[in-house]
Protein backbone atom coordinates (compact mmCIF):
# COMPACT_ATOMS: atom_id res chain seq x y z
CA UNK A 1 0.00 0.00 0.00
CA UNK A 2 1.25 3.20 -1.01
CA UNK A 3 1.25 6.58 1.12
CA UNK A 4 -0.47 9.13 -1.22
CA UNK A 5 0.22 12.05 1.31
CA UNK A 6 0.67 13.11 4.76
CA UNK A 7 -1.25 16.13 5.84
CA UNK A 8 -0.47 17.81 9.30
CA UNK A 9 -2.56 20.86 10.98
CA UNK A 10 -2.43 22.21 14.93
CA UNK A 11 -5.06 22.92 17.98
CA UNK A 12 -4.76 24.88 21.14
CA UNK A 13 -6.63 22.85 23.81
CA UNK A 14 -7.86 24.28 27.28
CA UNK A 15 -7.41 21.99 30.08
CA UNK A 16 -10.31 21.70 32.42
CA UNK A 17 -8.39 23.27 35.28
CA UNK A 18 -4.78 24.75 35.37
CA UNK A 19 -2.72 21.97 35.88
CA UNK A 20 0.72 22.99 38.74
CA UNK A 21 3.82 20.51 39.02
CA UNK A 22 7.13 21.57 40.53
CA UNK A 23 8.37 23.71 37.54
CA UNK A 24 5.25 25.65 37.03
CA UNK A 25 1.70 26.00 35.89
CA UNK A 26 -0.12 25.05 32.65
CA UNK A 27 -3.53 26.00 31.48
CA UNK A 28 -4.02 24.86 28.12
CA UNK A 29 -1.84 22.67 25.24
CA UNK A 30 -1.04 23.05 21.62
CA UNK A 31 -1.10 19.81 20.29
CA UNK A 32 -0.18 18.80 16.71
CA UNK A 33 -2.45 16.12 14.87
CA UNK A 34 -1.06 14.03 11.76
CA UNK A 35 -2.88 12.03 8.86
CA UNK A 36 -0.79 9.57 6.80
CA UNK A 37 -2.90 9.15 3.60
CA UNK A 38 -2.85 5.27 1.95
CA UNK A 39 -4.41 4.05 -1.07
CA UNK A 40 -6.96 2.68 0.41
CA UNK A 41 -6.53 3.30 4.32
CA UNK A 42 -5.50 6.46 6.47
CA UNK A 43 -3.79 6.47 10.04
CA UNK A 44 -4.08 9.14 12.56
CA UNK A 45 -1.26 10.32 15.09
CA UNK A 46 -0.74 13.33 17.48
CA UNK A 47 1.91 15.43 19.16
CA UNK A 48 2.38 17.52 22.33
CA UNK A 49 5.51 19.36 22.53
CA UNK A 50 6.92 19.95 26.24
CA UNK A 51 9.83 22.59 26.27
CA UNK A 52 10.71 21.97 29.75
CA UNK A 53 10.92 18.36 28.97
CA UNK A 54 12.39 17.58 25.88
CA UNK A 55 13.46 21.34 24.65
CA UNK A 56 10.55 20.97 21.92
CA UNK A 57 8.62 23.38 21.65
CA UNK A 58 5.72 23.98 19.50
CA UNK A 59 7.40 26.23 16.75
CA UNK A 60 10.12 24.19 16.80
CA UNK A 61 7.23 21.06 16.38
CA UNK A 62 5.56 22.88 13.99
CA UNK A 63 9.01 23.51 11.34
CA UNK A 64 9.63 20.05 11.63
CA UNK A 65 6.31 19.34 10.31
CA UNK A 66 6.89 20.90 7.13
CA UNK A 67 4.96 20.04 3.77
CA UNK A 68 8.24 20.06 1.78
CA UNK A 69 9.88 17.51 4.65
CA UNK A 70 6.21 15.40 4.74
CA UNK A 71 6.17 14.62 1.01
CA UNK A 72 9.27 12.89 1.27
CA UNK A 73 6.94 10.00 3.04
CA UNK A 74 4.41 9.89 -0.64
CA UNK A 75 5.34 7.21 -2.89
CA UNK A 76 6.35 4.92 0.31
CA UNK A 77 5.28 1.47 0.33
CA UNK A 78 3.33 1.81 3.98
CA UNK A 79 3.94 -2.13 4.11
CA UNK A 80 7.62 -1.75 4.68
CA UNK A 81 6.62 0.32 7.94
CA UNK A 82 10.91 -0.30 9.05
CA UNK A 83 11.87 1.66 6.64
CA UNK A 84 9.06 4.44 6.79
CA UNK A 85 9.65 4.78 10.88
CA UNK A 86 13.51 4.96 10.05
CA UNK A 87 12.42 8.01 7.94
CA UNK A 88 10.92 9.04 10.38
CA UNK A 89 13.67 9.10 12.84
CA UNK A 90 16.03 10.77 10.53
CA UNK A 91 13.94 13.53 9.57
CA UNK A 92 12.61 14.61 13.10
CA UNK A 93 15.00 13.01 15.81
CA UNK A 94 15.58 16.28 17.07
CA UNK A 95 11.74 17.01 17.70
CA UNK A 96 10.22 13.78 19.97
CA UNK A 97 6.76 14.64 19.44
CA UNK A 98 6.79 15.31 16.01
CA UNK A 99 8.37 11.99 15.72
CA UNK A 100 5.97 10.48 17.62
CA UNK A 101 2.78 11.77 15.59
CA UNK A 102 4.33 10.35 12.45
CA UNK A 103 5.74 7.09 13.68
CA UNK A 104 1.97 6.53 15.20
CA UNK A 105 0.37 7.66 12.49
CA UNK A 106 2.58 4.92 10.30
CA UNK A 107 1.44 2.18 12.86
CA UNK A 108 -1.91 3.01 12.80
CA UNK A 109 -2.05 2.96 8.40
CA UNK A 110 -0.58 -0.38 8.47
CA UNK A 111 -2.65 -1.98 11.70
CA UNK A 112 -6.17 -1.01 10.12
CA UNK A 113 -4.85 -2.09 6.94
CA UNK A 114 -4.23 -5.17 8.17
CA UNK A 115 -7.50 -5.45 10.57
CA UNK A 116 -5.78 -5.77 13.71
CA UNK A 117 -5.47 -3.72 16.85
CA UNK A 118 -2.24 -2.25 17.00
CA UNK A 119 -1.42 -4.23 20.51
CA UNK A 120 -1.59 -7.19 18.42
CA UNK A 121 0.24 -6.44 16.00
CA UNK A 122 3.29 -5.58 18.22
CA UNK A 123 2.78 -8.80 20.56
CA UNK A 124 0.79 -10.20 22.55
CA UNK A 125 -1.98 -7.88 24.44
CA UNK A 126 -2.63 -8.15 28.09
CA UNK A 127 -5.72 -7.78 30.73
CA UNK A 128 -6.60 -4.27 31.13
CA UNK A 129 -4.52 -2.28 33.89
CA UNK A 130 -5.53 0.65 35.80
CA UNK A 131 -4.17 4.15 35.36
CA UNK A 132 -3.62 6.38 38.09
CA UNK A 133 -4.86 9.81 37.89
CA UNK A 134 -2.89 12.83 39.04
CA UNK A 135 -3.44 15.43 41.58
CA UNK A 136 -1.50 18.75 40.78
CA UNK A 137 0.07 20.88 43.61
CA UNK A 138 -2.44 22.96 45.38
CA UNK A 139 -3.10 22.96 48.93
CA UNK A 140 -4.50 20.30 51.16
CA UNK A 141 -7.88 21.38 50.53
CA UNK A 142 -8.44 21.71 47.33
CA UNK A 143 -6.01 17.88 46.52
CA UNK A 144 -8.85 16.51 48.63
CA UNK A 145 -11.51 17.83 47.07
CA UNK A 146 -9.70 16.87 43.97
CA UNK A 147 -9.06 12.97 45.37
CA UNK A 148 -12.99 12.72 46.36
CA UNK A 149 -13.82 13.78 42.83
CA UNK A 150 -12.01 11.11 40.97
CA UNK A 151 -12.51 8.34 42.94
CA UNK A 152 -16.11 9.24 42.48
CA UNK A 153 -15.41 9.32 38.78
CA UNK A 154 -14.14 5.33 39.60
CA UNK A 155 -10.53 5.92 39.15
CA UNK A 156 -8.73 3.31 42.31
CA UNK A 157 -4.76 5.09 41.84
CA UNK A 158 -3.05 8.05 42.39
CA UNK A 159 -0.20 10.10 41.34
CA UNK A 160 0.45 13.04 43.77
CA UNK A 161 2.68 15.82 42.14
CA UNK A 162 5.12 16.82 44.70
CA UNK A 163 8.82 19.18 44.39
CA UNK A 164 8.36 22.80 44.96
CA UNK A 165 8.27 21.99 50.01
CA UNK A 166 8.75 19.10 51.07
CA UNK A 167 7.29 20.18 54.61
CA UNK A 168 4.05 20.95 52.65
CA UNK A 169 4.03 17.84 50.54
CA UNK A 170 4.64 15.65 53.06
CA UNK A 171 1.63 17.50 55.34
CA UNK A 172 -0.45 16.71 51.87
CA UNK A 173 0.22 13.66 51.27
CA UNK A 174 -0.56 12.71 54.80
CA UNK A 175 -4.02 14.23 54.38
CA UNK A 176 -4.42 12.30 50.98
CA UNK A 177 -3.50 8.95 52.54
CA UNK A 178 -5.70 9.53 55.73
CA UNK A 179 -9.01 10.07 53.59
CA UNK A 180 -8.18 7.36 50.92
CA UNK A 181 -7.25 4.42 53.47
CA UNK A 182 -4.44 1.78 52.83
CA UNK A 183 -6.56 0.23 49.51
CA UNK A 184 -5.64 3.24 47.44
CA UNK A 185 -2.09 2.69 45.57
CA UNK A 186 -0.28 6.43 46.11
CA UNK A 187 2.48 7.44 43.85
CA UNK A 188 4.36 10.73 43.59
CA UNK A 189 6.21 12.60 40.98
CA UNK A 190 8.63 15.28 42.06
CA UNK A 191 9.61 16.22 38.48
CA UNK A 192 13.39 16.76 39.63
CA UNK A 193 12.45 19.20 42.25
CA UNK A 194 13.65 18.12 45.12
CA UNK A 195 17.40 17.58 47.25
CA UNK A 196 18.97 15.15 48.16
CA UNK A 197 18.17 15.75 51.63
CA UNK A 198 14.55 16.72 50.66
CA UNK A 199 14.77 13.30 49.20
CA UNK A 200 16.08 11.53 52.00
CA UNK A 201 13.17 12.94 53.96
CA UNK A 202 11.01 11.68 51.73
CA UNK A 203 12.50 8.54 52.03
CA UNK A 204 11.67 7.92 55.81
CA UNK A 205 7.81 8.51 55.58
CA UNK A 206 7.99 5.62 52.47
CA UNK A 207 6.58 3.54 54.77
CA UNK A 208 4.29 5.24 56.91
CA UNK A 209 2.46 6.99 53.64
CA UNK A 210 2.50 3.86 51.90
CA UNK A 211 3.75 4.86 49.11
CA UNK A 212 4.32 2.79 45.76
CA UNK A 213 6.36 4.64 43.23
CA UNK A 214 8.61 7.85 43.83
CA UNK A 215 9.17 9.41 40.50
CA UNK A 216 12.02 11.29 39.48
CA UNK A 217 12.64 12.92 42.76
CA UNK A 218 16.27 14.57 41.96
CA UNK A 219 17.57 16.19 38.61
CA UNK A 220 18.67 13.91 36.01
CA UNK A 221 21.68 16.37 35.89
CA UNK A 222 22.72 15.01 39.22
CA UNK A 223 23.28 11.23 38.46
CA UNK A 224 25.59 10.52 41.34
CA UNK A 225 22.91 11.94 43.78
CA UNK A 226 20.39 9.40 42.31
CA UNK A 227 22.90 6.91 43.49
CA UNK A 228 22.92 8.35 46.55
CA UNK A 229 19.66 7.47 47.46
CA UNK A 230 18.69 5.30 50.23
CA UNK A 231 18.19 1.76 48.91
CA UNK A 232 14.21 1.73 50.17
CA UNK A 233 13.78 4.84 47.87
CA UNK A 234 15.02 2.94 45.02
CA UNK A 235 13.64 -0.41 45.32
CA UNK A 236 10.34 2.29 44.25
CA UNK A 237 12.05 4.59 42.25
CA UNK A 238 10.94 5.53 38.68
CA UNK A 239 13.25 7.58 36.28
CA UNK A 240 11.14 9.82 34.31
CA UNK A 241 13.39 12.65 33.12
CA UNK A 242 16.42 10.76 32.92
CA UNK A 243 15.33 8.15 30.60
CA UNK A 244 15.04 9.96 27.52
CA UNK A 245 15.63 6.94 25.01
CA UNK A 246 17.23 3.96 24.32
CA UNK A 247 20.82 4.63 25.40
CA UNK A 248 19.56 6.27 29.00
CA UNK A 249 17.65 2.82 29.22
CA UNK A 250 20.73 0.83 28.71
CA UNK A 251 22.99 2.87 30.72
CA UNK A 252 20.50 2.40 33.99
CA UNK A 253 19.81 -1.16 32.81
CA UNK A 254 24.06 -1.55 33.80
CA UNK A 255 23.92 -0.23 37.17
CA UNK A 256 22.67 -2.50 39.49
CA UNK A 257 19.27 -1.31 41.60
CA UNK A 258 19.67 1.99 39.89
CA UNK A 259 15.90 1.94 39.82
CA UNK A 260 12.48 -0.26 39.64
CA UNK A 261 11.22 1.31 36.28
CA UNK A 262 11.68 3.80 33.67
CA UNK A 263 8.76 5.87 32.71
CA UNK A 264 8.12 5.98 29.20
CA UNK A 265 6.47 8.71 27.27
CA UNK A 266 5.90 8.21 23.49
CA UNK A 267 6.54 12.77 23.35
CA UNK A 268 9.63 12.04 25.30
CA UNK A 269 11.10 9.12 23.57
CA UNK A 270 9.60 9.56 19.55
CA UNK A 271 7.03 7.55 19.56
CA UNK A 272 5.90 3.77 19.32
CA UNK A 273 9.05 2.31 17.50
CA UNK A 274 11.62 3.94 20.22
CA UNK A 275 9.15 2.83 23.23
CA UNK A 276 9.25 -0.59 22.29
CA UNK A 277 12.92 -0.96 21.75
CA UNK A 278 13.63 0.99 25.54
CA UNK A 279 10.79 -1.63 26.62
CA UNK A 280 12.87 -4.80 25.32
CA UNK A 281 15.99 -3.09 27.09
CA UNK A 282 13.83 -2.93 30.56
CA UNK A 283 12.81 -6.32 30.09
CA UNK A 284 16.22 -7.60 29.69
CA UNK A 285 17.58 -5.43 32.58
CA UNK A 286 15.13 -6.60 35.17
CA UNK A 287 13.43 -3.16 35.07
CA UNK A 288 9.73 -2.58 35.05
CA UNK A 289 7.94 0.23 33.08
CA UNK A 290 5.42 2.93 33.75
CA UNK A 291 3.72 4.55 30.60
CA UNK A 292 3.36 7.83 30.84
CA UNK A 293 2.04 10.84 28.92
CA UNK A 294 1.29 14.72 28.75
CA UNK A 295 -2.03 16.21 28.23
CA UNK A 296 -2.49 14.41 25.01
CA UNK A 297 -5.59 13.66 22.65
CA UNK A 298 -6.45 10.08 22.68
CA UNK A 299 -4.74 9.33 19.78
CA UNK A 300 -1.51 9.51 21.34
CA UNK A 301 -2.87 8.02 24.58
CA UNK A 302 -4.40 5.19 22.96
CA UNK A 303 -0.82 4.65 21.11
CA UNK A 304 0.96 4.39 24.46
CA UNK A 305 -1.77 2.23 25.76
CA UNK A 306 -1.49 -0.76 22.80
CA UNK A 307 2.25 -0.34 23.23
CA UNK A 308 1.90 -0.64 27.03
CA UNK A 309 -0.21 -3.84 26.88
CA UNK A 310 2.03 -5.44 24.24
CA UNK A 311 4.96 -5.36 26.61
CA UNK A 312 6.02 -7.70 29.08
CA UNK A 313 7.57 -5.23 31.43
CA UNK A 314 4.51 -2.93 31.92
CA UNK A 315 3.82 -2.83 35.31
CA UNK A 316 2.31 0.56 35.98
CA UNK A 317 -0.23 2.87 33.70
CA UNK A 318 0.00 6.59 34.15
CA UNK A 319 -1.57 7.40 31.11
CA UNK A 320 -4.44 10.16 31.69
CA UNK A 321 -3.22 12.81 29.72
CA UNK A 322 -6.92 13.10 27.89
CA UNK A 323 -8.95 13.47 30.69
CA UNK A 324 -7.71 16.79 31.27
CA UNK A 325 -8.39 18.16 27.86
CA UNK A 326 -11.80 20.62 27.73
CA UNK A 327 -12.53 19.48 24.37
CA UNK A 328 -10.47 16.27 21.92
CA UNK A 329 -10.49 16.58 18.07
CA UNK A 330 -10.57 12.89 18.47
CA UNK A 331 -12.56 9.74 20.22
CA UNK A 332 -12.27 6.32 20.96
CA UNK A 333 -9.14 4.43 21.59
CA UNK A 334 -10.15 2.79 24.98
CA UNK A 335 -12.68 2.83 27.85
CA UNK A 336 -12.59 3.76 31.30
CA UNK A 337 -14.37 0.63 33.44
CA UNK A 338 -13.87 1.03 37.27
CA UNK A 339 -10.45 2.72 36.84
CA UNK A 340 -8.74 0.06 33.95
CA UNK A 341 -8.13 1.45 30.75
CA UNK A 342 -9.80 -1.26 28.11
CA UNK A 343 -8.78 -0.98 24.43
CA UNK A 344 -11.59 -1.03 21.90
CA UNK A 345 -12.21 -3.79 19.54
CA UNK A 346 -11.18 -2.20 16.48
CA UNK A 347 -8.48 -2.07 14.25
CA UNK A 348 -4.97 -0.33 14.29
CA UNK A 349 -5.51 2.67 16.90
CA UNK A 350 -8.98 2.63 17.45
CA UNK A 351 -9.22 6.03 17.32
CA UNK A 352 -10.90 8.43 14.84
CA UNK A 353 -11.56 12.04 14.41
CA UNK A 354 -14.94 13.73 15.77
CA UNK A 355 -17.13 13.93 12.98
CA UNK A 356 -15.35 11.65 10.29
Amino acid sequence: MKIVRVETWRERVPLTRPYTIASGTTEDVELFFVRVVGEHEIGLGSGAPTELLTGETSDACAAALTEDRLARFGGLDANALGAATALATELLRATPAARAAVDMALYDLVTRALGVPLAEFLGRPRAPMPTSITVGIQSTESALAEVDEYLGRGFRSLKVKIGQSIDEDLERLRAIRERVGPAIPIRVDANEGYSLADATRLAESLDALALELVEQPLPAAAPEDLARLPARMRRVLALDESVHDEADAFAHARVPDSCAEYVVKLMKCGGVTPAMSIARIAEAGGRGLMWGCMDESVISIAAALHAAYASPATRHLDLDGSFDLARDPAEGGFRLVDGELHLLDRPGLGVRLRGE
